[in-house]
């Protein structure tokens, strides 16, 4: 999540989103399974990846839910007035189950089964 408490131009170092991105992570995390990968192979192929950028600006009391794979990061603030933000996170309730019996799978769970099928 990314709540907005000030108003953020394009000027204000709103955080910048590859959009689309959330698709690729679930591919490269896949084979590494319960291991997982560390943050550092995760930034290196977060910047390397040619997706398009989106930036997260807006009006103070915007906020933006975002799938917990998407590659985001800061930048520099060129702006006059400060920004205020917070990126609080939103744990799932229970570990991610990508083959769920009842079909009764989450928003970011049916996102990470749609990325795997796209090979």
């Amino acid at each position: 999540m990314l709540f907005l408490f000030s108003d953020v131009g394009e000027h204000d170092a709103p955080t910048r989103i590859k959009v689309g991105s959330h698709r690729d992570v679930a591919r490269l995390l896949e084979p590494a399974g319960e291991a997982g990968l560390s943050l550092a192979e995760l930034g290196r192929f977060g910047a390397k990846l040619d997706r398009p950028l989106a930036l997260a600006a807006g009006e103070a009391g915007t906020v933006y839910l975002c799938h917990p794979f998407l590659v985001h990061a800061a930048q520099k603030h060129r702006g006059k007035q400060p920004r205020f933000l917070a990126q609080p996170p939103l744990h799932p309730a229970e570990p991610f189950r990508l083959d769920r019996a009842d079909g009764a799978y989450s928003p970011a769970e049916l996102a990470i089964r749609l990325a795997l099928q796209e090979r």
